[in-house]
């Protein structure tokens, strides 16, 4: 008799566990301190700065301003750490001029003031001008470029950067005068020093300059509001 195989299996199957399904608030967090509402932050969060990085400045000098810096070398690194008490080195291989706080700082004001210093220099003011920025806590340094008063290109761009000058640099010399203020001329960037308000009559008048506006025009007009501001003062 032939006998039938009859396979039994043993495998016995389990209930099945309900997956959980994820709970999605639609409500949002509110930062306390801003009154913000956002969505809460997840990850990694940024790096933190260290304190080293909080206690020194790194100014990068261009090529065109290296010989200048060698020769004045003493005239900006005495004051900085005689009068500021900073410690300050340059790095011949970046190119920068590495300033940090040093053990007998009094403030720490001192190392922003010294990099303001330094990169007022490099944008081509004097020695004795910059120093000013060290002496008077009212000065800044405001810098613009021509392009951003009206799109010029070619030949334009020339003219107004000629009309800004002067024949032998008279206009700039004359706004300078007028507003007491220092203007350097780097291709199409302007470099204003001075108090806040000068230097927003000095950019007014260079701004005429730029549209197009006479010489003769800008300064009757400067002239006279510089007269203004000297008789409320």
């Amino acid at each position: 008799m032939e006998v039938e195989e009859v396979n039994i299996s043993t495998e016995v199957s389990l209930p099945r566990k309900p997956k959980k399904k994820r709970q999605h608030s639609d409500s949002m967090e509110v930062d306390q301190s801003s009154g913000i509402a956002g969505a809460p932050k997840t990850g990694v969060s940024g790096r933190k700065r260290t304190k080293s990085s909080l206690d020194q400045r790194k100014i990068l000098v261009p090529v065109r301003r290296l010989g200048a810096l060698k020769e004045n070398w003493l005239k900006i690194v005495n004051p900085l750490t005689e009068n500021l008490n900073l410690q300050v080195r340059f790095n011949l291989k970046s190119h920068q001029v590495e300033m940090r706080l040093g053990p007998q700082t009094t403030d720490v004001a001192n190392l922003q003031r010294g990099a303001d210093f330094v990169k007022a220099f490099i944008y081509g003011f004097d020695v004795d001008d910059a120093l000013a920025l060290l002496r008077l806590d009212d000065l800044f340094v405001e810098t613009f470029d021509v392009m951003d008063v009206k799109m010029l290109k070619g030949d334009h761009k020339s003219r107004a950067i000629g009309r800004l000058a002067g024949k032998g640099g008279r206009t700039k010399f004359t706004i300078e005068n007028t507003t007491k203020t220092r203007i350097v001329l780097a291709d199409s960037r302007v470099h204003i020093l001075g108090s806040y308000q000068n230097i927003q009559l000095a950019r007014r008048a260079i701004c005429n300059l730029i549209i197009g506006s006479p010489p003769n025009k800008v300064y009757g007009n400067l002239r006279s509001v510089a007269g203004r501001v000297s008789e409320r003062i």
